[in-house]
């Protein structure tokens, strides 16, 4: 994965044929509704991180999946839930900005979790935009299916969607008629990224949400939201292999602890899970190097916001 501009065209498919298609998907829902989960499917590798937390996603972050001769732009977006301080409302102007533009609007419900007040206020919210918006019902595979079809009425009472799915995007079940579907629904156009590229992230910001997941999976609840994961410097030794540090920044001393774990176990244990993970994703070795360091009211600071891809907003 490498830096792009997207407004570039590519240099595979920039002389398209008429079939050639390209487009725009925002794909936007509620915290755990599996947005992230869905774009991963769709592209076939893993491009955004996944956890059981909600608002695991923080920054917009493109997925790009072919389906023929079309290529999908997947905006994976944070969950969109009610903010309560200057962090959250980045993150929800962050899902909207992905919505900007796009050719169709895909909103993801956690099938198995019903509507609930969150889901029926970004229905709300859909309501006048101009593009074509599916509803995908996810979670089908655990999902009580008399509920799904009674959600889905419900749903379409509210905002008549333009299509309606019943996918999982855990099993694949689904999955292959959304994505014709999407493909279906792109305007004709030359590709914006090369055939083997599946994501617009740098190999930067690719490192520091690798090891924010593994912050989140081995940490559970001892540590909600309280850090972040900076990528100080990411080079290339002599012999191919990747040299990367990074410092993970919590508000207080007793985090810290926690992430270090006893005698450094478990900062240990999160390096080499995320290491081992990093040399999969970027086909070379790597070495990770990780600080921990105690930074108070990091959410703060604007730079830690431009590092993570998010916009201050006042």
């Amino acid at each position: 994965m490498s830096d792009v501009d997207a407004t570039a065209p590519a240099t595979q498919h920039s002389q398209h044929s008429p079939a050639t298609r390209c487009g725009l998907v925002a794909v936007v829902g509620a915290p755990n509704a599996g947005k992230s989960t869905l774009v991963n499917a769709l592209v076939g590798q893993k491009v955004a991180i996944v956890s059981p937390k909600a608002q695991t996603t923080r920054a917009r972050l493109m997925g790009v999946a072919l389906e023929g001769e079309t290529q999908l732009l997947l905006v994976d977006t944070p969950g969109i839930f009610e903010p309560r301080r200057r962090f959250d409302r980045a993150m929800v102007a962050a899902a909207w900005g992905g919505a900007e533009g796009a050719d169709v609007i895909a909103l993801v419900v956690d099938g198995k979790g019903g509507l609930g007040p969150k889901v029926t206020e970004i229905v709300e919210s859909l309501k006048d935009r101009r593009e074509p918006i599916y509803l995908v019902l996810n979670k089908v595979d655990l999902a009580d299916k008399p509920k799904l079809l009674v959600h889905a009425e419900k749903l379409n009472a509210l905002l008549p969607f333009a299509e309606t799915f019943f996918i999982s995007a855990q099993t694949g079940d689904g999955l292959p008629q959304f994505k014709q579907a999407l493909a279906a629904a792109m305007p004709a156009g030359p590709w914006h990224y090369p055939a083997d590229q599946v994501s617009d992230a740098s190999e930067r910001a690719l490192a520091a949400e690798v090891t924010r997941e593994q912050l989140y999976l081995q940490l559970h609840a001892e540590l909600p939201y309280a850090s972040v994961v900076e990528t100080e410097k990411f080079s290339e030794r002599e012999d191919g292999s990747a040299e990367i540090h990074q410092q993970i920044l919590v508000e207080r001393v007793t985090q810290r602890a926690i992430v270090l774990g006893k005698g450094g176990t478990r900062i240990r244990e999160i390096g080499a899970r995320a290491r081992a993970e990093l040399a999969v994703l970027l086909d070379r070795p790597v070495h990770l190097y990780l600080h921990v360091k105690v930074k108070p009211g990091w959410d703060e600071d604007r730079g830690v916001y431009r590092d993570i891809g998010l916009d201050w907003v006042e």
